[in-house]
């Protein structure tokens, strides 16, 4: 995989240039406390929106009558709705004023989120949850624009700040979805969100300084230049391979978990289901960290290191079938993993392209929230005819993936590599082949479905 200097490139400040202007004539490289702290409580509850339902799904499909499968395409919806948004939203963040775009945002998704709290049948359910993805792309907005009042000395640990909000919101949803159900049921959850949702548009408008992107192009040609970024820039397109594998592995896991925990063996109520994701907020410490080792340079050491405890992470989650201690051990490991993997990703390619970042952050997500839709598509299928031994196995070899593509990031790695021509024909073909399995597999979700 050809793969420039990217630890000397997010070290450089010729690489970082001069944010947009602001209106508010702060320095870029000083962003407040407050603001930075407001940012990421604003990133994770954005992205809390799409994981309400994770924890619920038995009890959803009980109410509107779905099986275990169509159930699981809540959260393959989302997913995919969340990566249109990435698509066809995310990159204005480089063309509009960025408070502007990101309090409408918000506000939308407070809409979206009430709609699903009204659906009465699968059709509504899905559209709201399908809008809500869509819409709450706000949370990665909100991270390059981080990334932007930041100076280069200091974008890891901001980003990693900002970011230690996403995985606090993806993960604490489900315990609070599970508390909230408790008390009043699903659809509570989605009111409460609506509400809070609301009240953060209004706060954000008076938080936030402005800031107008630079890109200077057309809707058109800007979503162009997005699909033309992933072809000119090696370090994109090898790290978004990276995310997604990574968040394929991250989805599969937490998509699956509510049925193991609510079936035989557990039997455990949505608010106990809920709890258990406080067990993966130690993905925020992994934020923290992986931050600040990517402004230290040591971006390639903590993928690798990151890619190989995601593989074993699986290992203790087999035995979480019947040990929670297990369980909650590999949950708390993969978080970490997950989260060392993405954040180093995050501090590569925003040293890229200054006037680009928002462009660069629909790409790369593009990439990751795919892979989380094909994890929860796949695992839906699997779990369905080999339970919960088989979401390991799908995870497990996911994560060797990862950990093969993680090796190809490696310099030493890849001057061996160059002189093995048979051997990158036969990565190839192995590539092409699993793809193709993941193709027919969501083609083969998708006419199951369909009966």
């Amino acid at each position: 995989m050809a793969y420039s200097s990217a630890s000397s490139a997010a070290q450089s400040p010729s690489t970082a240039g001069a944010p947009g202007p602001r209106a508010d004539g702060a320095r870029a490289d000083d962003p407040r406390r407050g603001t930075v702290v407001l940012m990421s409580a604003a990133v994770g509850l954005c992205v809390a929106s799409n994981y309400y339902a994770q924890p619920l799904l038995d009890t959803i499909g009980r109410d509107l009558r779905l099986s275990a499968a169509s159930a699981a395409l809540v959260v393959t919806v989302a997913q995919v709705g969340y990566a249109l948004g990435l698509v066809l939203v995310l990159p204005l963040g480089d063309l509009m004023e960025r408070r502007r775009l990101v309090c409408g945002l918000t506000l939308a998704t407070a809409c979206s989120l009430a709609l699903t709290a009204v659906a009465p049948d699968a059709g509504l359910l899905l559209a709201g949850t399908a809008l809500t993805g869509l819409l709450s792309v706000t949370a990665q907005v909100l991270v390059p624009f981080a990334a932007d009042l930041a100076g280069p000395h200091r974008r890891g640990q901001v980003v990693g700040t900002v970011m230690s909000g996403l995985v606090l919101g993806m993960l604490l949803a489900r315990t609070a979805s599970g508390a909230l159900a408790a008390v009043g049921g699903w659809r509570t959850v989605y009111w409460v969100a609506a509400a809070a949702m609301a009240v953060l548009a209004a706060t954000l408008h008076r938080a936030l300084p402005q800031y107008r992107g630079s890109a200077g192009l057309r809707y058109g040609p800007l979503l162009r230049s997005t699909a033309r970024l992933l072809v000119d820039e090696p370090v994109l397109r090898a790290r978004a391979l990276l995310g997604l594998l990574a968040f394929a592995c991250f989805s599969a896991l937490w998509t699956s978990l509510a049925f193991l925990l609510s079936g035989p063996g557990y039997d455990w109520s949505d608010s106990e289901i809920g709890l258990l994701g406080l067990a993966g907020a130690a993905g925020a410490i992994a934020a923290q960290l992986a931050g600040r080792l990517a402004d230290r340079g040591r971006t390639t050491l903590t993928t690798m290191v990151s890619a190989l405890l995601l593989l074993g992470s699986w290992g203790l989650l087999a035995l979480g079938a019947h040990q929670l201690a297990a369980l909650i051990a590999g949950i708390v490991l993969l978080d970490l993993a997950h989260q060392g993997v993405h954040i180093s990703n995050q501090s590569l390619i925003y040293a890229l392209r200054p006037d680009a970042r928002g462009r660069i952050t629909s790409a790369y997500m593009t990439c990751y929230f795919v892979g989380g839709a094909i994890g929860s598509a796949l695992v839906g299928v699997v779990h369905a005819h080999a339970g919960w031994n088989g979401v390991c196995v799908l995870g497990a070899a996911l994560a060797l993936l990862l950990c093969l593509a993680a090796a190809g990031t490696t310099p030493g790695f890849r001057n061996w590599w160059h002189g093995r021509t048979r051997l990158r024909e036969l990565w190839t073909v192995a590539s092409a082949g699993v793809l193709a399995t993941a193709v027919l597999m969501l083609i083969a979700l998708a006419m199951r479905l369909a009966r």
